[in-house]
C-alpha cells in the first residue's frame, strides 16, 4: 500500500468534516443570554489538562476518542508468487537438475527484479532443492534412485502407522468427506500436468494426515513428500506419461475405499505401495 503524504487521506476514506470549536468570546455570551437560575460557571477553556485536550488527546475523565477502523489491506507477496513459480518448474523439469541459473536471469523471466528470486532460492536451498554457487546463482540438486527410494522408506515409517490408527478412530462418514479431493487427483492426472498432479497429491495426503491433529507431524510429511516430487537425474521433462500420472492418481481412491472399510491390512498394502512406485 503506499504511503500518503503526511496530512493527506488515505486513498480510499473520505476525510472526516471537523466542526468548528467556540472560542472563549462565544462561551462568554452564551453564559450571558441564560436567565439567572440556568447560569452556572461557564467551562473552563485553560488550566491544567487543557493543553493536552487541546492537542485531541484524552484525559482520564474522559472515554478515548473511537477512531474509524481501516480496511484491511490484502497483498500478495511477489517473493510467494515466485517461490511457487519456481516450486512447479522443479516439479515439471523446467529446471534442469544439474543447471545453474542466475537470479537476474530467472527475473527477467519472470518479469521481475533479482531480490524476490533470490530470496525464493534461498527457501528452496534451506528444503534442498537447490545450492548456492557462488558468483554463479544456484544449481537444482542432482537426486538419484537410491535417494528417492529412501524418501519413499522415510515416508512410509512416519505414514503407515498413522494411516493404520487412523483407519481405526476416524468414521467412514469422515473418510467420505475427502472423496472429492481423491478425485481432484484422477483429473490433474488426466490433464498429463505433472505439476498440477503434484500439488493435488500432496493435498490429498495432507488432508489425510490433518485427521491425526498433529501439525508437526503434517508438516514433516510434506516436507518429504515435495522432496519425493523433485525429478531425477537425467530424467527428461515429461518423461513420465499421463497413463503413469493416472494410476498413481487411482491409488488415492483405492486407499480411501480402504480406510472408509476400515481394511487396515488393504490400508497398509495400498500405503506401501503407493511409496514405493511413487512417480
Amino acid at each position: 500500500m503506499k504511503q500518503g503524504t503526511q496530512g493527506s487521506a488515505e486513498p480510499g476514506i473520505r476525510r472526516a468534516r471537523v466542526p468548528a470549536q467556540p472560542g472563549r468570546e462565544d462561551v462568554d455570551r452564551a453564559y450571558r443570554q441564560r436567565g439567572p437560575e440556568r447560569r452556572t460557571e461557564p467551562p473552563q477553556t485553560a488550566g491544567p489538562g487543557h493543553d493536552t485536550a487541546v492537542r485531541g488527546e484524552h484525559t482520564h475523565s474522559e472515554p478515548a476518542p473511537v477512531r474509524p477502523a481501516r480496511p484491511a489491506v490484502q497483498r500478495t507477496s511477489v517473493r510467494e508468487q515466485i517461490l511457487t513459480a519456481l516450486r512447479t518448474a522443479l516439479v515439471s523439469g523446467e529446471l534442469r537438475p544439474g543447471e545453474v541459473y542466475s537470479a537476474p536471469a530467472l527475473g527477467e523471466r519472470f518479469g521481475v527484479s533479482a531480490t524476490p528470486v533470490r530470496e525464493a532460492m534461498q527457501q528452496l536451498a534451506l528444503e534442498g532443492a537447490v545450492e548456492v554457487v557462488p558468483n554463479r546463482g544456484f544449481r537444482v540438486v542432482e537426486r538419484d534412485r537410491r535417494e528417492l527410494a529412501e524418501l519413499a522408506e522415510v515416508r512410509a515409517l512416519i505414514e503407515v502407522p498413522v494411516m493404520l490408527r487412523l483407519a481405526r478412530t476416524v468414521p467412514a462418514e469422515r473418510w467420505a468427506q475427502l472423496r472429492p479431493l481423491a478425485e481432484a487427483t484422477v483429473r490433474a492426472a488426466s490433464s498429463g500436468c505433472r505439476a498440477t498432479y503434484a500439488e493435488t497429491d500432496r493435498a490429498f495426503h495432507r488432508a489425510v494426515l490433518s485427521l491425526a491433529g498433529n501439525d508437526q507431524l503434517v508438516r514433516i510429511a510434506e516436507d518429504l513428500h515435495r522432496r519425493a516430487q523433485w525429478p531425477l537425474v537425467g530424467t527428461a521433462p515429461g518423461s513420465h506419461s499421463r497413463a503413469d500420472l493416472i494410476a498413481d492418481a487411482h491409488e488415492h481412491t483405492a486407499l480411501l475405499d480402504a480406510l472408509i472399510a476400515g481394511d487396515a491390512g488393504l490400508v497398509r498394502a495400498l500405503v506401501e505401495e503407493h511409496f514405493t512406485g511413487a512417480r
